[in-house]
């Protein structure tokens, strides 16, 4: 009866082999929830050149802008459940959006959890004029300052606004939070004397370190940056927690058979294994961080739940 068993099951499996087992026979599209450039088509296009040369078949980038990533979801959950659709999911598709507002999908529900390809740190910097060196000095400035410390954010919540409010609420400070549409306008009015602190990732302020435009406080993670390795973490510093990145990973419609994830999960591992490719994403700040499915999808959860209770501790909320 066992043995009956078990041919039925490896029997009723054979589709799904076989299948998975010629894929891909055309072309695969990989949507980039953003317009071209930046973090997230950098990553789609990355990953999809490198599993061209892997299965020798065309992996097709197609950026899908608007909506803070909400209509490249809808578009990805909607598409079948083949592997010719696969989409760029970060942690504001999957992890902070949904954890401050309504969205059209279910980010874990909606989605099959292919494959994690890395992360980029976030970090505070301030203006150089602000009288700090380290992160204790910059609490206490920011406890005693007369009115209120400015922060600049690159939206409502955005991974670098909800740094800042997990910072206020660790370190027991108010602060002045200014929003803009993305980190580049911040910046820019950080450079102009208006701000006097940001949250944003490492590879955005790299080149305003590099010319001293900034100056660099804390780095989130459990490890200093191999790109910044005089900054110390928020941990050092005796703060727990900081240890959020703004990861990148591979996604695709619900209820892909597992033997298509299981070949893509393979091969970018592969991918992430080379040294040449580890170094292309170290130079972008972005630290490689291979995943089983299993773990990407538990990593998932985990860091929706994460924001989650962040935006309701901080009475965060973005209604559309």
């Amino acid at each position: 009866m066992r043995a009956l068993k078990r041919f039925l099951l490896v029997f009723s499996l054979l589709p799904t082999l076989v299948v998975a087992q010629g894929y891909p026979t055309k072309a695969v599209k990989i949507i980039v929830p953003a317009q071209p450039g930046g973090g997230l088509d950098l990553i789609g296009r990355t990953v999809g050149a490198e599993l061209g040369k892997m299965f020798d078949q065309q992996f097709v980038i197609e950026n899908v802008g608007g909506g803070g990533g909400s209509i490249a979801c809808q578009q990805t959950a909607r598409a079948a459940p083949d592997g010719y659709t696969l989409m760029v999911g970060y942690v504001a598709t999957h992890a902070t959006s949904p954890a401050v507002r309504k969205v059209p999908y279910d980010a874990i529900r909606d989605f099959t959890p292919i494959a994690m390809v890395g992360g980029t740190r976030n970090m505070l910097v301030v203006h150089p004029n602000v009288p700090v060196s380290n992160l204790k000095e910059f609490i206490d400035y920011a406890r005693g300052k007369t009115g209120k410390v400015t922060f600049g954010a690159g939206g409502i919540g955005t991974l670098n606004h909800l740094l800042i409010e997990q910072l206020k609420g660790a370190a027991g400070f108010d602060a002045v939070i200014a929003q803009y549409k993305g980190i580049g306008p911040a910046f820019a009015d950080l450079f102009g004397g208006q701000l006097e602190a940001l949250t944003p990732g490492v590879a955005a302020a790299l080149p305003h370190i590099r010319n001293k435009r900034v100056k660099p406080i804390a780095v989130t993670g459990l490890t200093r940056n191999a790109l910044l390795p005089e900054v110390p973490t928020f941990e050092e510093a005796g703060f727990k927690g900081f240890d959020g990145v703004q990861w990148y990973g591979i996604v695709g419609p619900a209820k892909l058979p597992a033997a298509i994830v299981e070949r893509l999960n393979a091969e970018i591992g592969k991918a992430l294994a080379s040294p040449a490719l580890q170094q292309r994403l170290v130079a972008e700040a972005i630290e490689p961080m291979p995943m089983t499915p299993n773990e990407f999808g538990a990593f998932i959860k985990a860091e929706l739940e994460r924001y989650t209770v962040l935006a309701r501790d901080r009475n965060i909320r973005l209604d559309e």
